[in-house]
């Protein structure tokens, strides 16, 4: 089964296509996104020989000139040193204005792959290949590219939406079961922010989303690319609707950048700081208790972590201050006002906020 949906973005409209089996054949999909046969495929080292390199062979079997770039795994290297590779390598093998950058990976190669894209000779074409869950519903969508930096996450980027997205579900098969999960908190994330008939279905199927059941993962993908996709053309440069986005990543990201990138998922940091921003909703007297169990024991069935690490008050005020979405001086935050609706731009009382951080999200399963 495949399943097709468009970013209607004006001017800058493209399909998102999800399925099994689509990197067999990139003639039906690739080829026709390409406007000169000249690609640079990014991936890293744990993807490439599984994914890319495939992939190459069979472009070049039509005729492309592909450009193989490989970076190191991990989040720890979203940096301006990977950024600088691959500007270095498409410099030095003379691509040109009508090339396509081509990320296949998961969300850190197609952020750097991305922003590599969009700064290269001023913007150049780019395809997302994601080959994880987590970058199949959320980070291959919607056109934000970057790198990190020492002080924060996301730090350094531009918007550059892609020209295809193609979500092959065949490579959830070789995800190991933790990157799997985390990639499980940004599908949940849908559910809180929105779309309360996609909750329901997630808290009815999970477990066949948990034993990657072929129809329940397509379901699963699909229903998160739509609400992402809806919310990116209504807000497509983070002006408004698309901060609900962000629920939970304030905290989240806060937990990366205290703990060291890579020392917690990116996933594993926005459940428990989705369980946290639950908290603080319920405290603040925003989210009654009822709906604050039921996020928490979702994220729980999911495997995902309900228990935020104990960074201190001050350090917790210090990684949050450096968050993209701090306006006039004051961090905003995306809180929950019913199980399945968020708001944006809210400002949390700083006592609410000590009592939640000091005590930790509780850990509402246990």
């Amino acid at each position: 089964m495949t399943r097709l949906l468009e970013v209607a973005l004006p001017g800058q409209a493209y399909p998102i296509i999800i399925g099994h089996g689509l990197l067999a054949d990139p003639a039906a999909h690739l080829l026709p996104a390409l406007a000169r046969p000249q690609v640079a495929l990014v991936s890293n080292t744990t993807v490439a020989p599984i994914y890319a390199q495939p992939l190459a062979a069979r472009l070049r079997e039509h005729g492309v000139q592909v450009l193989e770039i490989d970076l190191p795994d991990g989040e720890v290297h979203k940096t301006r040193a990977s950024f600088d590779h691959i500007h270095d390598r498409l410099l030095e093998a003379r691509f040109e204005r009508k090339a396509t950058v081509v990320a296949v990976g998961g969300g850190v190669v197609g952020d750097l792959a991305g922003y590599a894209a969009a700064t290269f000779l001023r913007g150049v074409a780019f395809i997302q290949v994601p080959t994880t869950l987590l970058a199949q519903v959320d980070s291959s969508v919607g056109g934000k590219t970057g790198l990190n930096h020492p002080l924060g996450k996301n730090l350094i980027g531009a918007f550059h939406q892609p020209r295809l997205v193609l979500a092959d579900l065949d490579t959830l098969a070789t995800l190991p079961e933790r990157e799997f999960r985390a990639g499980l908190a940004e599908v949940l994330k849908y559910g809180f922010i929105r779309d309360g008939r996609f909750l329901a279905w997630l808290e009815e199927r999970l477990d066949d989303v948990l034993a990657r059941d072929p129809a329940a993962l397509v379901e699963a993908v699909y229903q998160s690319c739509r609400n992402k996709a809806e919310v990116v053309v209504a807000d497509e440069r983070e002006s408004g609707e698309r901060a609900l986005l962000n629920l939970g990543h304030t905290f989240g990201h806060a937990i990366e950048a205290g703990l060291g990138f890579g020392s917690w998922l990116h996933g594993e940091a926005v459940a428990a700081g989705m369980v946290l921003a639950a908290e603080v909703s319920c405290a603040a007297g925003m989210l009654d208790r009822g709906a604050c169990e039921r996020i928490g024991a979702l994220i729980a069935r999911a495997g995902l972590p309900v228990q935020a690490p104990d960074l201190g008050f001050e350090r917790w005020l210090t990684l949050m201050g450096s968050d993209k979405k701090v306006d006039a001086g004051r961090v905003r935050f995306v809180l929950l006002n019913a199980a399945d609706h968020a708001m944006a731009g809210c400002e949390v009382p700083a006592d609410v906020l000590r009592r939640c951080l000091s005590a930790g999200a509780t850990a509402i399963a246990a």
